[in-house]
């Protein structure tokens, strides 16, 4: 009867020993993690263009006449990152471009490329799919101002929404040929604009995001 209320005893601990121990290493990370852990909301992430790469502003979704900016990053702060599988949510506040140049005839140079209507809604899903959203009743809106024989001119374009694709291979997010309408501007604008850029890697401070 002592051996086996010995064992019966034992039994009992390792199963509650089991119990106390299963759930936190079966535990499922949110969608956005790093090397240190899952993503914080309120957390900054940060992003500036893949190295060798170019944020484009061209005419056609195929063609290479338009603005290209040799620098461009990207400032979103984390609101809602659910277990995986899910979307995460994201504010985008700030987005900058730099050392931009344009090949349009009657162009001498490019003054400035600003981003409008920010903060912008950002979605992060499981699947690696990323949208961008302006507030509601607004769009997301791009100003180029350009350099001509004739002065500085304004180019207004104005989107719906941004779609792109996260990748874990180098951290990135990838937006390609995005269509943009002309509003406003002379003829030297071309009437539509397709955006492209990539972005990486996409940190949470020094670490790299992983989409989960």
């Amino acid at each position: 009867m002592r051996t086996r209320s010995l064992l019966a005893v034992a039994g009992a601990v390792a199963a509650l020993g089991l119990t106390a121990v299963t759930p936190a290493s079966a535990a499922d990370p949110a969608v956005l993690t790093t090397a240190n852990g899952d993503v914080a909301v309120g957390d900054a992430l940060t992003a500036s263009l893949a190295s060798g790469t170019a944020a484009t502003f061209y005419s056609s979704a195929t063609g290479t006449s338009g603005v290209s900016c040799a620098a461009s990053t990207f400032n979103a702060t984390v609101t809602d990152n659910p277990t995986a599988p899910g979307t995460a949510t994201e504010s985008l506040t700030a987005q900058t471009f730099g050392t931009c140049t344009s090949n349009v005839i009657g162009v001498l140079g490019v003054t400035s490329v600003t981003v409008a209507n920010l903060p912008y809604a950002t979605t992060v899903s499981s699947d690696g799919t990323v949208t961008v959203t302006p507030p509601s009743g607004s769009t997301i809106q791009t100003t180029v101002v350009l350099r001509t024989l004739l002065g500085s001119i304004n180019c207004v374009y104005q989107g719906a929404s941004l779609a792109g694709t996260a990748s874990n291979t180098d951290n990135s997010i990838n937006f390609t040929s995005q269509a943009f309408a002309k509003v406003s501007g002379s003829t030297l604008c071309f009437a539509n604009g397709y955006f492209t850029a990539k972005y990486a890697p996409v940190s949470d401070g020094s670490a790299a995001v992983v989409v989960n």
